[in-house]
């Protein structure tokens, strides 16, 4: 049996590599091999060369693993996959009730059965969840600013300068299960899989990744205007939003949200722009 560290070496600024090799301490009782996702042609090709009896572990953030759940027929996996984070967010690993410096988890039982959204006439498959509205104008500003500098992005502070000069909320249609809902002056309408998004954002606090029942749940923030808004904003991190009357929850199988002005949205972490609606299917 081998286990296989795969990690990607241009990422965090070329530090991908290094923060691989924590396992060496980690996993000290194993016999590591560490390769780097750009020596290879494709997820499919690696998983396929592989003896049944060997191990992987996935080094990188959410969008390390929204691109294998997409790139991987997750269902016929026969190998055991571990993930290990070394990304910025690592909402999946929060979700998880793991914290930074735990030894890596086995999650092939979290990568089947996943829902897929759908936006702009392309189909994917997500493992946290889907951000619309300020959430995925967050994303769209922190990537602007990547492009210029290579500082930490601050989210919060995006989001705070957002909800006060530069986002404006707009009017939402939210169908769930068949049953439409109108909302006006809508900040937030994320659709999840998970309990967080948008690195340590508690965005549905009842939601349960490993539901029998595959249900997923939208929540809808709106109503308010900016200030009290940003009053409420911080308790999304505690997800203690649920409670107050701006804010309404909903939990299905199939959900579509619709906006009246394009907006960017994100799923796990990659930014869409000028997204009208989407849809998903649990």
């Amino acid at each position: 049996m081998k286990t296989y560290v795969l990690y990607n070496s241009k990422s965090n600024n070329g530090a991908g590599k290094a923060e691989a090799e924590q396992l060496k301490t980690l996993w000290s009782g194993r016999t590591l091999e560490f390769v780097d996702v750009l020596s290879f042609e494709s997820y499919e090709a690696f998983l396929g060369g592989l003896a049944p009896e060997d191990e992987v572990c996935l080094c990188g953030g959410d969008g390390t693993l929204n691109y294998f759940i997409n790139a991987v027929d997750c269902d016929a996996l026969q190998n055991n996959i571990y993930y290990f984070p070394t990304g910025s967010g690592n909402d999946f690993w929060t979700d998880l009730g793991k914290k930074p410096g735990d030894a890596p988890e086995l999650i092939n039982r979290y990568l089947t059965d996943l829902p897929t959204v759908t936006v702009k006439g392309k189909t994917s498959r997500f493992i946290n969840g889907i951000g619309y509205g300020i959430d995925g104008y967050c994303c769209e500003e922190g990537d602007r600013q990547r492009e210029k500098s290579d500082k930490p992005i601050n989210y919060t502070s995006i989001a705070i300068k957002g909800l006060l000069f530069h986002y404006k909320p707009t009017n939402a249609e939210v169908e769930v299960d068949g049953k439409t809902f109108t909302f006006k002056k809508a900040w937030l309408a994320p659709t999840m899989k998970g309990r967080f998004y948008g690195g340590g954002m508690m965005a549905t606090p009842h939601q349960n990744r490993l539901d029998p029942a595959r249900n997923v749940t939208c929540m809808v923030m709106n109503g308010a205007g900016k200030i009290r808004t940003l009053i409420a904003f911080p308790t999304i991190f505690k997800g203690e939003h649920v409670q107050k009357k701006i804010v309404h929850v909903m939990k299905g199988k199939h959900v579509k949200v619709r906006f009246d002005r394009p907006v960017a949205l994100q799923i796990d972490g990659e930014t869409v722009t000028n997204v009208l609606e989407y849809e998903v299917n649990a």
